[in-house]
């Protein structure tokens, strides 16, 4: 009898679920369902207000989820709950909660409903970044040999500034969480009755490493005098390697349509989960390219990467040393432009033919030549994650008379991203971590062939294009065989199981290496501009960002 396995990717404003063929790979059934509460950043649900940058969540929206399309979705599949063999899920992160020692959330519980720091601080909290600068701050000052793996830099998105905000603004919070846990682990400590921590979190959000675990007491006590004994206090649990078993459903998975005793794998950040689902191996550099773009590439040995995001020991897949880079402004980049510089006629046009202005401008884009408009474009305008790590540089757009059109502008965009990509790239391979081929993931990949090509040509390397619409459920349906094991119809390894389960497209997006030398040129042109602006050659971006924030005060 074949057997099946269910992935669940918790996402900023859904969940998904989807079932898949362990055997084959194939996807037979989904359900997608959107959280009651979506991201609570004005009131809380009782209508106190919230501050600048909070983001938060509401823990009953996943179980809700849970609830909603885990039965949907096998409905769908017509797969019967008892030849599930497997369950993996993965998650926004840092995504971080305080719980009691049960796993209650603090905000379940009436005396805590009104206070904003007892819910789920979601991933794009950035009320605490103030305490990331402090952090970043001290641990310059001493030296901490963590701060490299991570680019030199965090910020408010991990777990220790929002656990010091906490603790500085809330105390009474602080002392009540008997522990601080991500969103993902505290699912799968729901589904088991079980409490785990995954390396891929704890590695990239909480400042974990494998040998020498979380920061030391010396360095915390002198973040605040109360955080020296946080790791035993709060953090208390064996951080588990991605595709190991949590443990198994109990008999509470009735009430989500599944049976009691399926393996349930730890958990997983919802971009890295997704490199098993596109065969991602180690040398090959997977970008999961939506609104932002993350990029994920594997090797032998840990490696110091300036501006990257974080190089986590199993990572992505155990055995493997997994490094992340980023850039914030990928999708949003042409959605900005879109809503914000169409002339009225492009509008019309686009109506007319019955398509959308992202499609019209593409295909006019596609049109030109390497070169052809005279632009290069600087993608900042949501700040630089990768390689210099600033969020207050900005956008720029060169070489513009008053016969550029809004094609050639939207173009320059396309490869502003693309040479953003390259930077990466070169960075990793001149620290020494092997980038030998490129898979990109994600909606924009799939959709959009000019700006696949404009990647070819501009990386000099063939492209592959991930075959999963939905890869992030597909990759935790992966770990979820995985966890399960081969004795009851999984696998014993994350590459066996990526060979069977995962996918990719056939088409392949090759180099034209007459476009590439033009590729080469614009890039230089590109980097000239990058290091004048992002390096200190200039700080009119910055002198700006101040000047408008003085004139709306």
């Amino acid at each position: 009898m074949p057997k099946y396995s269910i992935g669940v990717d918790f996402g900023t404003l859904s969940g998904r679920a989807l079932v898949v063929n362990v055997e084959t790979g194939e996807e037979l059934g989904s359900a997608v369902m959107e959280y009651r509460h979506g991201v609570i950043d004005e009131r809380l649900p009782g209508g106190k207000k919230l501050g600048l940058d909070w983001a938060l969540q509401h823990p009953m929206d996943y179980i809700e989820v849970l609830k909603e399309v885990i039965p949907k979705a096998l409905r769908e599949s017509g797969v019967f709950a008892d030849d599930v063999i497997g369950l993996g899920i993965d998650f926004t992160a840092c995504t971080l909660t305080p719980v009691k020692a049960d796993g209650t959330p603090l905000c379940l519980l009436p005396e805590w409903e009104d206070n904003p720091h007892a819910y789920i601080k979601l991933w794009k909290h950035h009320a605490a970044q103030d305490q990331a600068n402090r952090i970043n701050a001290l641990a310059e000052r001493r030296g901490e040999k963590w701060l490299p793996r991570y680019g030199g830099k965090i910020s408010s998105e991990w777990a220790l500034p929002k656990i010091l905000q906490t603790l500085e603004e809330a105390p009474e919070v602080y002392d009540a969480a008997d522990y601080f846990i991500e969103a993902g682990d505290w699912v799968v400590w729901t589904l088991t009755g079980r409490q785990s921590r995954n390396a891929c979190m704890a590695g990239y959000k909480a400042i974990y490493h494998k040998r020498d675990g979380y920061p030391s007491k010396e360095f915390l006590r002198e973040l605040h005098p109360r955080l020296e004994n946080l790791v035993q206090d709060k953090l208390d649990c064996a951080v588990s390697p991605l595709g190991a078993k949590a443990g198994e459903t109990t008999e509470h998975a009735r009430l989500i349509g599944l049976r009691p005793g399926i393996a349930v794998a730890v958990a997983n950040i919802d971009a890295h989960v997704a490199a098993p689902a596109a065969k991602a191996a180690p040398g090959a550099m997977l970008a999961i390219i939506g609104t932002s773009t993350c990029h994920i590439v594997m090797g032998g040995e840990e490696k110091t990467v300036p501006g990257m995001c974080g190089v986590v020991e199993d990572g992505v897949y155990p055995g493997f040393f997994g490094f992340e880079a980023g850039q914030s402004c990928v999708g949003d980049h042409f959605a900005w432009f879109v809503e914000n510089c169409v002339p009225a006629e492009y509008i019309d046009e686009a109506k007319a033919r019955g398509i959308g202005a992202h499609d019209l401008l593409t295909e006019k884009a596609a049109k030109l030549k390497p070169g052809q408009s005279g632009l290069v474009a600087l993608d900042w305008w949501n700040g630089n994650r990768s390689v210099l790590v600033d969020v207050d540089l900005t956008g720029l757009m060169i070489g513009m008379t008053l016969a550029t059109k809004p094609e050639e502008m939207y173009c320059a965009l396309i490869e502003a991203t693309a040479f953003g990509t390259r930077v990466i790239v070169e960075n990793f391979r001149e620290s020494g971590v092997p980038v030998d081929s490129f898979i990109a993931a994600g909606g924009v990949a799939s959709k959009n062939p000019t700006l696949m090509r404009i990647y070819a040509d501009t990386l000099r390397m063939p492209i592959r294009i991930a075959g999963s619409a939905q890869g992030s459920a597909l990759g935790s349906a992966i770990f979820g065989a995985v966890a399960a094991g081969a004795a009851a119809g999984g696998y014993g390894s994350v590459l066996d199981a990526s060979a069977k389960m995962g996918k990719l497209l056939d088409i392949v997006y090759e180099p034209i290496p007459s476009n590439a030398d033009v590729y080469d040129k614009l890039y230089a042109e590109y980097k000239e501009l990058h290091d004048w602006f992002g390096r200190g050659g200039s700080g009119a971006m910055k002198r700006l960002k101040r000047i408008k924030k003085e004139a709306v005060e």
